[in-house]
């Protein structure tokens, strides 16, 4: 256990009374509303992680409203998804992110100038989901759909900070060990293996820079599970790559002071592992290379750094070593702790991370132009009442979403009794 700071704020667990902290989170959201936001798509019901999450969130009182961007390829999709929550106390929304209304909505916004409608994936997810959330609450917790370990003191935890005002904290940023499986063994490839030796490789290179620094001093920088207030939700862009992550820690260097930000300690977790990739431009390689053009780009915008290819390749040298070095120590870390170490494989996923390097910062220099949603303030320039547009329409889904669920349970139910007169008629016939 460790007490130390950083340059941004680390709220650690030092078995603190999560009863003492959701008494005092209820109370407090009484004035100052919370939601929580989770993206989805449709798969996501169908496994265990979103059940166990649904039925979380149904005993945190301290969660105002809870906002769901789903992906559905299909009005039944959709109707099941919206069955799927409907046993939450709080007021739900599930904004059916590609559906017939929500894209309707967004064609009026592209045809007024402003083209939302090449993003896809998380990124627009996000943004959609935060422009209703920003309605409904001061202070928003996001989070994946994927959690196997979730329970109610993550959300607890995450908005906490933001609504104990004399905290002074408008970002808060999730970080844990991501240890799990059978037998059990370290995960988090990317961060361990490829943003932590990156960072050391591009310090020494470049020497001090505080966005440098700054991204140091978050402990589990990818991690999915953050809070922000509603003002700073309206005025980020949501990277639209697989960046998104170290792509939102930016946007917040931009927007937030640094005395405003925090981590919090979410103890032990675990979630869907994703695959390594054949190739750049995919799984867990293709997220290195969006990280990797985040970061330079990053640079660039505010520390005036632009590498050039001969650095990129000095780049990947030392990257290799760095990590080389991270490898030995993970391997006494787990031997020590008794953790599932295999030293050959994580040298051979480091040297398919390295790889990335050289593309990424060709890619970089041949288009340095970012991969980002618009923020909000920008959208309502055009259409001033698009998030309330966004929540009725929203509203308007899930009323036809229930309507289609009722009509079906009834004719299912007239079946059913149809079925059973004709079979007592069948019974009395002499």
């Amino acid at each position: 256990m460790d007490y130390k700071q950083e340059l941004i704020t680390t709220i650690h667990d030092f078995g603190c009374d999560l009863e003492l902290l959701e008494a005092r989170l209820t109370q407090l959201s009484e004035t100052c509303p919370t939601a929580v936001l989770i993206p989805a798509l449709y798969d996501e019901l169908q496994r265990p992680a979103l059940t166990l999450i649904r039925d979380q969130l149904k005993e945190c009182k301290f969660v105002n409203t809870v906002v769901i961007c789903l992906c559905a390829q299909t009005a039944e999709e959709y109707a099941k998804a919206v069955d799927f929550f409907s046993i939450l106390p709080q007021p739900t929304f599930v904004i059916w992110e590609n559906g017939p209304r929500v894209t309707k909505l967004l064609e009026k916004l592209r045809d007024k100038g402003l083209d939302l409608l090449s993003f896809k994936g998380k990124g627009q997810a996000v943004w959609l989901g935060l422009g209703v959330a920003s309605l409904q609450a001061e202070a928003i917790a996001l989070h994946d759909a994927d959690i196997i370990t979730y329970d109610k003191s993550y959300p607890l935890k995450l908005l906490f900070p933001l609504v104990e005002k004399e905290l002074g904290i408008g970002f808060n940023k999730a970080y844990y060990a991501r240890i799990g499986g059978e037998p059990i063994r370290f995960h988090g490839r990317v961060v361990r293996l490829f943003v932590m030796p990156l960072l050391t490789a591009l310090t020494d290179m470049l020497g001090y820079h505080n966005y440098l620094r700054y991204l140091g001093a978050y402990r589990y920088p990818l991690s999915g599970e953050c809070a922000l207030t509603n003002d700073l939700a309206l005025n980020i862009r949501i990277p639209g790559n697989w960046g998104l992550e170290i792509g939102l820690l930016a946007e917040v260097y931009r927007n937030v002071a640094e005395k405003r930000i925090a981590q919090i300690d979410l103890g032990i977790f675990d979630h869907k592992h994703q695959p390594i990739g054949n190739s750049t431009h995919e799984g867990l390689r293709k997220m290195c290379r969006d990280i990797l053009r985040s970061i330079l780009r990053t640079l660039t915008e505010m520390e005036r750094v632009v590498l050039t290819m001969d650095e990129i390749r000095t780049l990947r040298v030392k990257f290799r070593r760095e990590a080389q070095d991270y490898t030995r120590q993970y391997f006494v870390d787990a031997r020590f702790n008794n953790l599932e170490y295999d030293r050959h494989q994580e040298e051979i996923t480091v040297e398919l991370f390295e790889q990335v390097i050289t593309e990424a910062g060709q890619d970089y220099l041949n288009n340095p132009a970012n991969v980002q949603v618009p923020d909000w303030t920008r959208a309502l320039a055009v259409m001033p009442a698009l998030r309330e547009q966004l929540r009725e329409a929203t509203r308007r889904d899930m009323a036809e979403a229930k309507a289609s669920l009722t009509a079906e349970g009834n004719a299912e139910a007239s079946l059913a009794d149809s079925n059973h007169s004709a079979h007592n008629r069948a019974i009395v016939t002499p």
